[in-house]
Parts: structure tokens; sequence; C-alpha cells
């Protein structure tokens, strides 16, 4: 059975890196990071594919390249048109404080038994 290969991009973080390096003069990775203000040990992750471009390192990214977060994202192959929050996102913080109601005299009169 013949397979086909689809020309489907991939995600390519290093191309986003090269290209940040490129429009930013950067010579290496090094230069990178400071000019994003961000860990060497972060970039170097991020180019070998042990973790992943944050949303911070995307805005950081605009910021320094005034590029779209659109075209950043195209550069390492994200074509998503729609992204998903995780289920913790979005959603009001659970409170840790205990709410504590009015007594009413029934409740009085169990609490003096």
């Amino acid at each position: 059975m013949n397979s086909i290969q689809l020309d489907e991009p991939k995600y390519q973080p290093g191309k986003l890196l090269d290209g940040m390096q490129e429009k930013l003069g950067a010579k290496n990775d090094a230069e990178l990071s400071r000019m994003l203000h961000v860990a060497p040990p972060i970039i170097s992750k991020i180019r070998h594919h042990r973790a992943p471009v944050s949303s911070s390192i995307l805005l950081r990214m605009h910021e320094e390249s005034h590029l779209d977060i659109r075209d950043l994202q195209e550069m390492m192959g994200d074509r998503r048109q729609k992204y998903r929050l995780s289920s913790a996102q979005g959603r009001p913080a659970a409170s840790t404080s205990t709410v504590h109601s009015t007594p009413t005299p029934s409740t009085l009169k169990q609490s003096s038994r």
C-alpha cells in the first residue's frame, strides 16, 4: 500500500526562532533570549520541542518585532483558526473564604442547647 505524503504544515518552532533572529538581528539563541527578556534555556527547550511556545513568549516576540501574533503563529506552522480554553481558563477563582450567614432565631435556639 502506497502512502501519500500531504504537504500539511508541521509545528516547527525552530522556524519561528530563526525568523525572529533574522527580524531582530540576533546572532544566536543567547542574544535572542536577551532581546526577548527570557532565560536562554527557554529558547533552547522551544527549539528542541521540549517546551511549547507559550502565549507570553508570543507576546514578547510581537512586542519586539511588531509582527502580528497570527503571523508569528504561521511562522511556526500553527494554522489553527480557533483556540480552545482549558477548563480552568475563564472561570472565576473559587472563593477560599467561608460564607457566614446571619443567625436566625431557630439556629440560635439549636446552638444554645
